[in-house]
């Protein structure tokens, strides 16, 4: 007799908002909210498992087992199971970062089962022909070339590999083209039976549904392998650094960025309105003094990405070898400015509503909240109402974002990366700004 699952309920649970959680004997987690109010479906299958968790002769096997998952099973061939997503309506696909690999998608609530069955199969008993992955191996490494000539892009994952020196957060998720190319079939189907395994596992689903029939869905069609949780990684502590790519580029593409905080850090509230005051909108710091008054650039902006065990701060500016001194100036004060003066009454009142704005508008979004109820329940972290959501974000003084900030924005902490093509301009750019990283360049 199997043992019951583990269940966590609310006294509304099956209520518009509120979620449910349960935990399978396989050690799958199964996550659903109920939205009543529409028609469709949110689905994802999501594994804890992504470019971290790869070693550097595997760099680039997570995304590319991604792609393996649509060229087939036993009971479909790729054209078939394009044809039989296309029967139900349904818009499918999947995505891999470093942390994490899913498949989903979104259909008519009454193809739910049809939807899981399929999905279920794809993610767990991929069959992976020989000529289909040698077919896919260079449709990867297509992609990879497209994205070396995207330095708008690449040149964040050169910031990584200088916050994350030797350590596979700082290893891009598209891997390197040289493995992609060579690795053997046999390798990449045990890196699937490694890693896609029941505590690794979380379906989550959000929509016109009932908890109970998900689970059941699982039970019944989802049947991984045991395993234990993936290793764990610790950051390195890597002081600030510098690194510079060479190509024939128009712009100089610039990031500077730094270590930041993890997925369930209580600060994470307060680093959103300051990464929103500092340059994540269009009335933000960076984007008017940069853009708006001096047309420096195009595009300027910061982020900030929260993992497991670890975050990063970055902030990115693109422009023309004579402006890329007095943007890199520009960014320097406000740097300074944001760690050392208080923002203002305004100001912070301001992000704070943006922040809740965009936290209430993708609550309408079914995949939105899938999204959400995955990768929380994946990394532990507490999944939070909307009202709970927004009281955080209310919660967040001037201090804390002032505190925040003098932990994580001051130049001399951060390091810097850039694509372009004069080492020289990047180099002399950076000597008023600051010295460390002058020096480090």
């Amino acid at each position: 007799m199997s043992e019951a699952p583990s269940e966590q309920t609310g006294a509304a649970a099956e209520a518009a908002g509120s979620h449910q959680l349960t935990e399978l004997p396989s050690g799958v987690r199964v996550v659903t909210e109920a939205m009543p109010s529409v028609r469709s479906v949110a689905l994802g299958l999501w594994v804890g498992t992504g470019s971290r968790d790869e070693t550097p002769e595997q760099a680039g096997v997570s995304h590319f087992l991604e792609h393996l998952l649509f060229k087939g099973t036993e009971r479909y061939s790729a054209i078939e199971l394009n044809e039989e997503f296309d029967a139900i309506g349904a818009a499918f696909n999947a995505a891999t970062s470093k942390e994490t690999t899913h498949l989903h998608a979104r259909f008519l609530d009454e193809h739910t089962e049809r939807a899981f069955d399929l999905m279920s199969e794809m993610l767990l008993a991929p069959t992976m022909p020989e000529d289909e992955v040698d077919s896919e191996r260079q449709v990867v490494i297509e992609e990879i070339a497209m994205y070396e000539d995207e330095p708008q892009d690449r040149v964040h994952d050169v910031l990584d590999a200088v916050v994350f020196p030797g350590h596979p957060l700082g290893r891009r998720v598209l891997g390197a083209a040289e493995v992609i190319g060579s690795i053997p079939v046999d390798d990449i189907g045990g890196y699937h039976r490694s890693h896609y395994v029941g505590p690794n596992l979380v379906v989550a689903a959000a929509g016109n549904l009932e908890h109970a029939r998900v689970v059941e869905l699982a039970e019944r069609f989802l049947a991984p392998p045991p395993g234990s949780e993936p290793r764990t990684w610790e950051p390195p502590a890597a002081g600030p650094a510098s690194s510079f790519m060479a190509k024939e580029t128009e712009q100089y593409h610039i990031c500077f960025g730094g270590p930041g905080i993890d997925r369930n850090d209580d600060r994470r509230f307060a680093f959103r309105v300051l990464n929103t005051i500092f340059g994540g909108s269009s009335s933000s710091r960076l984007f008017r003094e940069v853009r708006e008054k001096r047309g420096l650039a195009y595009s300027v902006g910061s982020y900030a990405d929260h993992y497991r065990d670890a975050g990063i701060f970055a902030l990115y500016v693109g422009t023309r070898g004579n402006n890329v001194e007095e943007a890199v100036e520009i960014i320097g004060s406000e740097l300074d400015r944001i760690s050392t003066e208080k923002v203002s009454d305004g100001e912070l009142a301001r992000a704070k509503e943006s922040v809740k704005g965009r936290i209430v508008l993708s609550e309408e979004s079914t995949l939105a909240r899938m999204s959400r109820l995955a990768g929380a329940t994946l990394f532990d972290v507490p999944i939070l109402t909307l009202d709970e959501l927004i009281e955080r974000i209310d919660a967040v003084s001037a201090d804390d974002v002032i505190d925040v900030a003098r932990d994580f924005l001051k130049i001399d902490g951060l390091s810097a990366a850039c694509i372009g093509p004069d080492e020289n301009c990047f180099r002399k750019a950076l000597a008023p700004v600051s010295e460390t990283l002058a020096a480090a360049a």
